[in-house]
């Protein structure tokens, strides 16, 4: 059922689909209809990268005819699942979809083939693909066809559904979300480290979800011989266990971690040159995949090119989960997107205590980076801040 979002953040809780809702009842039919294939998108978060998600609903005679979702690369689309079902029905009938059908063949063939062979009359898309092989394509081979073509229709938001993917396809490089949970004056833990558990339940469940629907997790070497975290997700259901990234300059990883012990297939360690080649061979042996890149002027993994290797190997959404050092570096290097500040009703104080941004920070207030687009809500005690990272050299980041 529609409803205003449950939980800001939540990206697939932005669309929930009801016949009965006022918001629902205010929109016009093609708002209405796409909201539904948004729906049904979001369904397949987590599921399709290196794809988008998308949702489809096919429409005749002001009745849904048929829907489909995008279940996971290398599938069916979303067009191609709804036209199946509808099957003659689809004639002369109306084809709502989040994003412009592709015209080129990749792991499946063209949708819009598929469209214009099925006798659709109109197709209504929130927004056109920014990938190269598709960008406009698409609704061109439509209207050539005789296809009516409208566009624009809750574009922000389906633009927002697809964040990873729209970045990832643009810049090559993955789309990169900060969590952190700290209490009401900024601590990340104590002044003896201690940090269990400072979220609440509600809070860190929702941690996990995040690890769910995210192609990889990150954190620094510091992180793992402070905590030994096993970076898992742990829901309820069970859940999908992304991809462990962790910073180690010199790959100080113990072989005893669990990031090692437990599942060493699924965890990927950048280190720099300079790291003592015995331990790297240690961490091969132990079945980790090892990156080797020359060191920055600082001695450290240079992050840019971390994010071009992992944008190599189809990696489109990382969550991180690291110190503030991490943090720090990866703000400072303009590589965050996004970010998750769950606050706890806790005052830790002590000035040897850290925040979850550290490093050398900013010399004045007008060097702070901003945060954009802000949404607040509550998990249990928690408040959670949701935004976007906003730089001053946005055109200098792809």
């Amino acid at each position: 059922m529609l409803s205003m979002p449950k939980a800001p953040g939540y990206p697939w809780d932005f669309f929930v689909y009801s016949k009965n809702c006022e918001v629902l009842e205010r929109m016009d039919a093609d708002e209405r209809y796409m909201w539904l294939a948004m729906d049904l998108a979001a369904k397949g978060i987590g599921e399709t990268s290196p794809n988008p998600v998308v949702g489809a609903v096919i429409v005749k005679d002001g009745e849904v005819v048929s829907t489909g979702y995008h279940q996971r690369a290398g599938e069916p689309h979303a067009e191609v699942i709804a036209l199946d079902s509808a099957g003659e029905a689809a004639r002369g009938a109306t084809l709502y979809v989040t994003l412009e059908p592709c015209s080129h063949i990749g792991r499946t063939p063209p949708c819009v083939d598929k469209i214009i062979e099925s006798g659709i009359r109109k197709v209504v898309a929130a927004m056109g693909d920014p990938n190269p092989l598709v960008n406009g394509r698409g609704f061109e081979k439509l209207r050539t066809a005789g296809i009516k073509v409208k566009t624009g229709v809750l574009e922000e938001k389906a633009a927002r559904l697809n964040e990873a993917f729209v970045k990832y396809i643009i810049t090559k490089k993955p789309f990169v979300t900060m969590k952190a949970a700290m209490t009401l004056d900024g601590k990340i833990a104590t002044r003896t480290k201690a940090s269990r558990w400072i979220s609440s339940e509600k809070s860190r469940e929702f941690g996990h979800r995040l690890r769910h629907h995210t192609d990889a997790i990150m954190v620094g070497v510091g992180t793992v011989l402070a905590d030994n975290p096993s970076l898992t997700t742990r829901l309820p259901e069970g859940g999908y266990n992304p991809l462990r990234i962790v910073i180690d300059s010199k790959a100080a990883t113990p072989l005893t971690a669990k990031v090692i012990v437990e599942m060493p297939e699924s965890t990927l360690l950048f280190v720099t040159d300079s790291a003592a080649q015995d331990k790297v061979v240690s961490l091969r042996n132990a079945g980790v995949d090892v990156v080797v890149l020359p060191a920055d002027d600082k001695g450290r993994v240079p992050l840019e090119e971390v994010m071009l290797e992992l944008g190599r190997r189809e990696v489109t959404s990382i969550l991180v989960e690291g110190g503030s050092t991490l943090n720090f570096s990866l703000l400072a290097g303009s590589l965050i997107d996004k970010a998750y500040f769950f606050i706890a009703p806790l005052i830790f104080g002590g000035v040897d205590a850290p925040s979850p941004v550290g490093g050398e920070g900013v010399m004045g207030v007008a060097d702070a980076w901003k945060v954009k687009d802000i949404e607040i809500s509550r998990y249990e005690t928690d408040l959670l801040v949701t935004g976007y990272i906003e730089y001053d050299n946005e055109k200098d980041r792809a």
